[in-house]
C-alpha cells in the first residue's frame, strides 16, 4: 500500500475553502447574529450585581429543586464571587446558554422529525455517530477558519458538539409512547400534528428534558476548549492557567465550571421530572393545591349528604 493515498483532507479542506471565498456574506451573518446574542447576555449578566444574580439563581434552585439546592447555589455561586471568577463566569454561563439554545432549537425539530420518518431516521443516524466520535478540537479548526478567533468559533464548535443528544433522546422520547395510545388518538379521529402535539410530546417531555439536559452539559464540557479558540470565559482562564502552569489560577476557574455545571444539571433535570421532587417550591404548591382540592370535594360531598340524606328503609308487615 505504499505510495497509495486518498487526499480525503485535501477535499475537505479545498470544500471549507470553497465555501468561505464564496459563502462570505452568510458566515458574516452568521457571525453578527451569534456575537450580538453572546454579548448582549454577557452584558446582562455581568452588569446585573452579583448578589441579585446569586439570589435568582437560588430561588430558581429552591423552586424546581428543594431548599437544600437553593442553599448550595447560594454558597456555591457566591464562592464564584469571593474567587473573583464572577465576570470570566458569567461569560461562560452566556456562551452555554447561547450554544445549548441554538442546538436545542435544531435538535428537537430533527429528532421528532427522524421518530416521524424511517428514511431520515436512516440519514440522521451516522451523522449523529460522526459528531459524537470526533474528538471536539477538530470542530475547532473550520470554526476558526470560517469565523476567525473569538466567542463566534466557541459557539459554533460547542454547538455542534452538543447536538447529538438533543435529537437522540427526542427521538427515543417520540418512539417510546405506547403504541396503544397512539392508536387511541387516531380512533378518535385526531390528525397526526394533534397526535404529536396532544399525546407524543406530552408523554415523552421527560426524556426530551433528559436530552436538553445532556445538551447543556456537554456545552459546558467545550467551555475550557472553546477557550483555546479565543473566547472569553473561565475556559480561556483556564488554558492560560495551563499554558503558564499556574497551579492557583486553574482551581479557581475550574471550580467555577464544576459550580455552573451542577446548577445548570440540577435545574435541567428538575425540570423534566417536576413530580420527583415534592420539597421544591413549586411541590409543595402543588400538594397544597391537591389537599385544598380534596378538602373541598370532601365538603361537597358532605353538603349534599346533609341536603338529600337518605330515608330509612320502611319497615315491612309479617
Amino acid at each position: 500500500m505504499e505510495g497509495f493515498r486518498i487526499p480525503l483532507g485535501e477535499w475537505i479542506a479545498t470544500g471549507v475553502d470553497w465555501i468561505k471565498d464564496n459563502l462570505e456574506w452568510l458566515l458574516d451573518a452568521i457571525s453578527l447574529v451569534v456575537r450580538l446574542l453572546v454579548e448582549t447576555l454577557t452584558d446582562a449578566l455581568v452588569a446585573t450585581p452579583f448578589v441579585v444574580t446569586i439570589l435568582v439563581a437560588a430561588l430558581l434552585s429552591w423552586l424546581v429543586r428543594s431548599w437544600q439546592m437553593g442553599v448550595g447555589t447560594l454558597v456555591t455561586f457566591a464562592l464564584i464571587a469571593a474567587m473573583d471568577v464572577w465576570e470570566p463566569a458569567m461569560q461562560t454561563l452566556a456562551l452555554v446558554l447561547i450554544a445549548a439554545l441554538v442546538a436545542v432549537a435544531i435538535s428537537i425539530p430533527v429528532g421528532i422529525w427522524s421518530a416521524r420518518n424511517a428514511t431520515v431516521r436512516a440519514v440522521v443516524k451516522p451523522i449523529l455517530d460522526f459528531m459524537q466520535t470526533m474528538p471536539a478540537y477538530v470542530y475547532l479548526i473550520p470554526a476558526i477558519v470560517f469565523f476567525s478567533i473569538g466567542v463566534v468559533p466557541g459557539v459554533i464548535a460547542t454547538m455542534i458538539f452538543a447536538l447529538p443528544p438533543g435529537v437522540r433522546m427526542t427521538e427515543l422520547g417520540i418512539r417510546g409512547v405506547d403504541a396503544e395510545t397512539v392508536e387511541a388518538g387516531q380512533a378518535f379521529g385526531a390528525t397526526p400534528g394533534q397526535i404529536l402535539r396532544g399525546v407524543q410530546l406530552p408523554l415523552a417531555v421527560p426524556t426530551i428534558m433528559a436530552g436538553v439536559n445532556q445538551v447543556i452539559m456537554l456545552a459546558l464540557s467545550m467551555a475550557v476548549i472553546a477557550g483555546i479558540a479565543g473566547a472569553d470565559g473561565l475556559g480561556k482562564n483556564v488554558v492560560e492557567a495551563i499554558s503558564t502552569i499556574n497551579i492557583a489560577k486553574g482551581v479557581e476557574n475550574g471550580l467555577g465550571v464544576v459550580f455552573l455545571a451542577v446548577f445548570l444539571d440540577r435545574v435541567t433535570a428538575a425540570l423534566g421530572n417536576p413530580a420527583d421532587y415534592r420539597s421544591s417550591l413549586l411541590g409543595m404548591l402543588r400538594q397544597r393545591r391537591a389537599t385544598r382540592r380534596a378538602t373541598t370535594t370532601i365538603s361537597d360531598e358532605i353538603a349534599r349528604e346533609q341536603a338529600s340524606p337518605r330515608r330509612a328503609p320502611v319497615p315491612t308487615g309479617a
